[in-house]
């Protein structure tokens, strides 16, 4: 049996995107924020479900989602594999904007309702030891959480080293799914007689893909290759040179070089805001990079 990696964008999304089968990313949600009792999350409303992505539309691995619990509160979920910079801010903006989205005409901002943002990563961003970390917004002086309508929730999966008989959790079963599912050949008895893993196992059973998932998996694969390669390529020659004449102004050595690379690569199968949004750069810089192509 041969099952997808889940941190690949299109497999992530089938999974845990599936309205079929909520109980999956209602376990992982649970699990992730340690709900009980009242606030354990009990529906799902997906707001941008899975569907198969064209390839020349992809966009990024996030689900946003409409929990039902006893507030009624919003979240949102996103898988970034490759560190691209300002990830930060990225939550920072996505969590503003699904807060503010919740406003009518009105601007009645006693119906506005706490946001979530988890982010699943498959690099390390901040000095903590444990794998998960939350942030908050804290009164400096009394250390309370007197502002509480936003929550940040962060997975470092590289700091996740758990083997399968060390699994004691429902977060650790799925976070070592996520790292692990596709080396294995079949479902693990620790698995075994858990609803939401068994189905998660099933949707990541490649034999029951068709043709076009397929092709977009392994192109999505591919394309990570290749960025991985380019970036391998840039740092062995240092990143000494700019990128072309026409495009002078505005490029600097290091990460921004590194960018180009990667906003060049995406050219062909991403819009210039997905590219701004995957790299950092400005739409303008990558307007010019079109245009020199």
């Amino acid at each position: 049996m041969t099952f997808a990696d889940p941190k690949n964008d299109l497999a992530f999304k089938k999974i845990f995107g599936n309205e079929n089968k909520k109980e999956i990313l209602i376990s992982f949600l649970n699990s992730i924020l340690d709900f009980k009792k009242n606030k354990t999350i009990i529906d799902i409303k997906l707001l941008n479900p899975y569907q198969v992505p064209k390839i020349e539309e992809l966009k990024e691995t996030i689900l946003d989602i409409q929990a039902t619990n006893k507030d009624n509160e919003k979240f949102i979920v996103e898988m970034q594999k490759k560190d691209l910079g300002s990830f930060a801010k990225r939550s920072l903006y996505y969590t503003s904007k699904a807060y503010v989205e919740q406003l009518d005409k009105g601007h009645n901002y006693s119906k506005l309702k706490k946001v979530y943002f988890i982010g699943i990563l498959n690099f390390n961003m901040f000095d903590n030891i444990d794998f998960i970390s939350r942030h908050l917004i804290i009164n400096q002086e009394t250390t309370k959480q007197d502002i509480d309508d936003f929550e940040f929730t962060f997975l470092e999966l590289s700091k996740f080293n758990k083997e399968l008989q060390q699994l004691d959790t429902t977060l650790d079963k799925w976070i070592y799914f996520i790292q692990n599912a596709s080396s294995l050949n079949m479902i693990p008895k620790e698995y075994e007689n858990i609803k939401a893993f068994q189905e998660a196992f099933d949707i990541a059973s490649q034999t029951k893909w068709n043709k076009e998932e397929l092709r977009v998996y392994d192109y999505m694969g591919l394309k990570e290759y290749d960025e991985v390669n380019s970036l391998k390529t840039a740092e062995d020659k240092g990143v000494k040179r700019g990128i072309e004449q026409g495009i002078e102004q505005g490029i600097e050595q290091g990460i921004e070089q590194r960018n180009i690379q990667i906003a060049k690569n995406l050219l062909d199968v991403l819009d210039n805001e997905t590219i701004s949004s995957k790299t950092g750069l400005s739409v303008d810089i990558i307007e010019k990079l079109r245009g020199h192509k």
